[in-house]
């Protein structure tokens, strides 16, 4: 049986959600603890909450006896945390996550992600933690269940994208559990899904990394032509195509037939670099 939160707090008290915030509030108490319960792969590091609306989920990282912070940008939230929860009055930041230094928020050291992230940024969200890699070894939360499965998809899937290598460079996802609509106020248009994103072990790409993040989100901005077609408007950019024609040095070294899904990382890495190594004769 469902735990609803109307069992611990008053309705007369509740946060009405903001549709260009993008909330949806967890109702559900249980999902909510399942949801924290992610945190416990990564024990012991502190743990940033992102959008934790009215706590549902703060609740029970609370219990986890870990250094907590949450980070939320809807006014009216805040101070429903504030009243709530009185001993996280110190921990509660007023932000916009996206615009945070998060080398400032604990100190330098490495922490957990994890939120009931808001689904018109949750994508934003991921490129941020991707940009701070090195401070956040873990990421768990609930998205979108569309841009879970991007993000967890393999090579020749049909949503496997830019989500999918970008992330899947640096981390190793798990698609943990769905969760549907029916367990939120206001029940969103999709299907919901928690996942969570491990650092690996790699250190380098072994290839320029800018260019490397051109090279997957140009390709993938029309991701079923061929890469000699979706590939254009780089080479052109960096001055690689002479009298409309793509360098030899890329067409002999690669097959520029296939399309981005059918990309592994590897593969990406290795035309990054025979395009890099074209920049350079």
């Amino acid at each position: 049986m469902q735990r609803k939160i109307n069992q611990l707090f008053s309705p007369m008290h509740t946060v009405k959600p903001k549709k260009f915030l993008g909330q949806h509030f967890l109702t559900d108490l249980d999902v909510a603890q399942r949801i924290a319960d992610t945190v416990d792969a990564a024990d012991g590091l502190p743990i940033l909450e992102v959008g934790p609306g009215m706590g549902v989920m703060t609740q029970f990282l609370m219990q986890k006896q870990r250094e907590l912070k949450v980070v939320e940008l809807d006014y009216e939230s805040v101070e429903y945390l504030r009243r709530t929860w009185p001993q996280m009055e110190d921990n509660i930041i007023e932000d916009d996550f996206l615009k945070m230094h998060l080398d400032r928020t604990f100190d330098g050291r490495q922490f957990v992600l994890t939120g009931n992230y808001p689904y018109n940024i949750s994508s934003q969200i991921f490129f941020k933690m991707l940009e701070c890699k090195d401070l956040i070894p873990c990421c768990t939360g609930m998205i979108q269940k569309e841009v879970a499965d991007r993000i967890c998809a393999a090579p020749g899937s049909k949503v496997y994208g830019i989500l999918s290598v970008l992330i899947q460079a640096w981390y190793t996802p798990e698609y943990l559990f769905t969760v549907e609509p029916n367990v939120f106020n206001p029940p969103p248009k999709v299907r919901s899904a928690v996942i969570r994103l491990t650092r690996n072990t790699t250190q380098t790409l072994a290839c320029d990394e800018a260019l490397f993040k051109r090279v997957v989100k140009t390709t993938f901005n029309q991701r079923r032509k061929m890469l000699r077609v979706n590939l254009r408007p780089l080479l052109a950019e960096l001055g690689l195509i002479a009298d409309g024609q793509l360098p030899s040095a890329l067409t002999e070294a690669f097959d520029l037939t296939l399309r981005p899904e059918q990309l592994s990382l590897a593969q990406f890495i290795e035309l990054t670099n025979i395009i890099q190594q074209a920049l350079h004769r």
